[in-house]
């Protein structure tokens, strides 16, 4: 398969034609209209600092159906202590900087670029974009963002300097996104991390139709808080 182009208008090919690496189109920007667009599509930005960016839609898709959310023994224990103050777009750049200053496995670099991360902001400004945050008193220890547009949800990053930090800000997020009728969350590509709570990869045809029957909806946008039960679950504070 080719690797499209992309014009200055905001379109993008059918997200079906990707190569087998998932990888779809280059050029073009991080303007809100056109991620907005390209995730209604299926479709997301993953690139390196120096490269054009890179559209991918991959194939399969690794997704968490909400239903078949797993807590492992180990982290209900965690979790029964509630041991951080969990939070909801109250520090995204924040978020979004220790997302982009982690080590990742295998990975040189960061792909959160300074491009990504101003792109991302932008989205957060208008709604679309959420940062969940885990708490040590006054110190972030652990995080992460994605973004929300009509009734689905698609995880970007996370982050933690503590031990299941990030993991308890994860599922505390899963709980809440079910408490608003919310029952799939975008994976994207497959880690063991996440296959852990259950994701698990299905068909691109799969997830596209799923995605269209969802991105309809009118969804939640605006600034998040976490309801005041799944508060009182999950968080210290």
């Amino acid at each position: 398969m080719p690797v499209f182009r992309l014009p200055d208008e905001h379109v993008f090919p059918n997200p079906e034609l990707a190569r087998d690496d998932g990888l779809l189109a280059v050029g073009g920007d991080l303007e809100p209209a056109r991620l907005l667009l390209a995730y209604s599509m299926g479709i997301f930005p993953w690139y390196s600092e120096g490269l054009p960016i890179l559209w991918h839609s991959p194939d399969p898709r690794f997704v968490l159906f909400l239903d078949e959310l797993r807590v492992p023994r180990s982290l209900k224990k965690v979790a029964r202590k509630r041991p951080f103050t969990l939070k909801m777009d109250t520090a995204f750049e924040a978020v979004i900087e220790g997302c982009s200053k982690t080590p990742r496995p295998g990975q040189a670099g960061t792909w959160i670029t300074e491009e990504m991360r101003e792109g991302y902001h932008r989205l957060h400004e208008l709604g679309f974009a959420h940062s969940v945050e885990a708490w040590d008193g006054e110190e972030l220890v652990g995080g992460l963002y994605g973004v929300a547009l009509g009734g689905m949800y698609f995880g970007e990053s996370m982050f933690t300097r503590v031990s299941d930090a990030s993991k308890l800000a994860f599922l505390a997020l899963c709980h809440q996104l079910m408490a608003w009728n919310y029952d799939i969350v975008d994976s994207q590509v497959y880690t063991d991390h996440l296959a852990r709570f259950g994701s698990r990869d299905i068909p691109r045809g799969d997830y596209l139709r799923l995605l269209n029957e969802r991105i309809l909806t009118r969804g939640r946008p605006g600034r998040w808080t976490f309801d005041p039960e799944i508060r009182e679950v999950w968080s210290a504070g």
